[in-house]
């Protein structure tokens, strides 16, 4: 399906992308004597940017399979053609490339067989446990894929410095300091350390 826009006006007053979407992914409609639908059993969207469903299979009132939609939003409160609010939805199924899906969601998912949906489903575990690493003041840490920085520099390999929340990497052979943008979602490893502990004579 392509993208669907519309003014905040049409929205049917539901003050977010989230609301709007929970409603159109949640209906029973007659079918054959009997009623088929679908259910949102949990969702988020932060930032009204990317949404995350799982949502269930209605059959006569009786909830079935649990699968995963996504939809990318575009959210412009000051658009000038009136394209304030849009949705893109994909079944996981279609094997999204948006992956920041939340752990609560997750775990919601009925087991599948589509290849496309398991992709998906690993992608979006192993960038949630990316972001759950944790990283210390000295640590050194080597990234998957080299980084070029607006000074020219190309460097993979970091010392990790905090000082309270701020985070900053230096290049171990130059201690240029630097910012890595979206680092929790980049693939990286710690590097090994020597220590050398001080000798103490009596």
């Amino acid at each position: 399906m392509g993208w669907l826009t519309m003014p905040f006006a049409s929205m049917g007053g539901h003050p977010t992308a989230k609301a709007y979407l929970d409603a159109q992914f949640t209906y029973t409609r007659e079918v054959d004597g009997g009623s088929k639908g679908l259910r949102v059993l949990a969702s988020s969207c932060p930032q009204n940017r990317t949404y995350y469903a799982a949502t269930q299979v209605m059959t006569n009132g009786v909830g079935g399979e649990i699968f995963a939609i996504v939809c990318k939003v575009h959210w412009c409160p000051g658009s000038k053609t009136g394209e304030q609010f849009g949705y893109k939805d994909m079944e996981e199924s279609m094997g999204p490339c948006e992956d920041g899906c939340p752990q609560s969601i997750l775990d919601l998912l009925t087991p599948t067989d589509n290849g496309h949906a398991q992709d998906w489903r690993r992608r979006c575990r192993a960038r949630l446990e990316r972001r759950t690493r944790k990283i210390e003041d000295g640590d050194r840490i080597r990234l998957e894929t080299p980084l070029e920085f607006v000074d020219g520099h190309t460097g993979s390999e970091f010392i990790v410095e905090k000082r309270g929340r701020r985070v900053s990497f230096r290049d171990p052979e130059t201690c240029q300091r630097y910012r890595i943008t979206g680092f929790r979602d980049r693939a990286w490893q710690l590097v090994p350390v020597t220590k050398v502990h001080k000798t103490i004579f009596a």
